[in-house]
């Protein structure tokens, strides 16, 4: 008989998994991104499990107290798909994956290249990674992508975000968060110790291996996105139908900012549910 999920431990590192639901549903991965834990999935989750899945919340490097590495080439994308992997192996059997913001980026890696472990995947906000890469340069993602250069800074970040706290939470407000979100930031990431190895995942976007994003994908995938992402254009997403060689959908979601999983918990959970085979009619 299948047993909870704790943690998965790789390379020395454990990371943290909130597993819920039915031990005998089918598996939902879902992977957070910045800046944000598994706790962005807290109200996605019920409907999830009251569908009959089981769901498997992973709090990523950087942000596990026991994953922390320093370094900004042990956030490479290699190291991420790395991460997703193990959690998949370690349920067994095909999972559904569901990543949102940077979770869409190990998300999209193992659905492209271990299409073996996923039966299906739901990315949230993010397109496919090449589609986001070409968006840079034929639209204007590069501007709106200008904290990724910004992060790059040694210290000044950790310092606008995690220093005074009206100061952080008027930026990260300007970005979508609501005073809630806020209020989960500070406590998590800020007061846990892990904002620098949490802003490590975009400082290694220089280090990392591209040719790991030019994978077609080859799963039933849906593109979640909503209309007033303030980081992420509309190029992208509607490239990224062009790399999926299977049943592929595309959902926009009106009046709703970046911050899908905990403003639009239900039409995401309606959006799985779809992808995943069940009607929410």
């Amino acid at each position: 008989m299948a047993e909870r999920i704790t943690s998965v431990e790789r390379d020395g590192l454990e990371l943290d998994v909130l597993d819920q639901g039915p031990l005998d549903g089918e598996a939902i991965l879902l992977f957070h991104g910045f800046p944000e834990t598994a706790s962005c999935w807290r109200l996605v989750v019920p409907i999830l499990n009251e569908a009959g899945f089981r769901t498997l919340a992973m709090t990523q490097r950087g942000y596990a107290p026991r994953a922390r590495p320093r370094r900004r080439r042990d956030y490479v994308m290699a190291e991420l798909l790395g991460d997703a992997r193990a959690l998949a192996e370690k349920v067994g059997g095909k999972v559904h994956v569901v990543g949102h913001d940077w979770g869409a980026i190990p998300s999209w890696l193992l659905a492209m290249h271990h299409p073996e472990l996923v039966a299906s995947l739901t990315a949230v906000s993010v397109p496919h990674p090449q589609a986001f890469l070409t968006s840079m340069v034929r639209s204007t993602q590069g501007l709106k992508s200008w904290y990724m250069l910004a992060f790059q800074v040694p210290w000044l970040p950790e310092r606008i975000l995690g220093g005074r706290r009206e100061v952080g939470a008027r930026q990260l407000r300007a970005a979508g968060l609501t005073a809630d979100d806020v209020a989960r930031f500070r406590e998590e990431i800020v007061d846990a110790g892990a904002l620098t190895t949490a802003l490590n995942w975009y400082r290694a976007m220089p280090l990392g291996d591209p040719r790991l994003t030019r994978g077609r994908v080859r799963v039933p995938t849906t593109m979640v996105w909503s209309d007033e992402d303030i980081a992420l254009g509309r190029w992208g997403v509607e490239h990224t139908a062009r790399l999926v060689d299977a049943p592929y959908r595309f959902v926009e979601l009106n009046g709703v900012s970046h911050w899908i999983p905990t403003q639009a918990p239900e039409a995401l959970a309606e959006a799985i549910l779809d992808r995943v085979g069940v009607s929410t009619s």
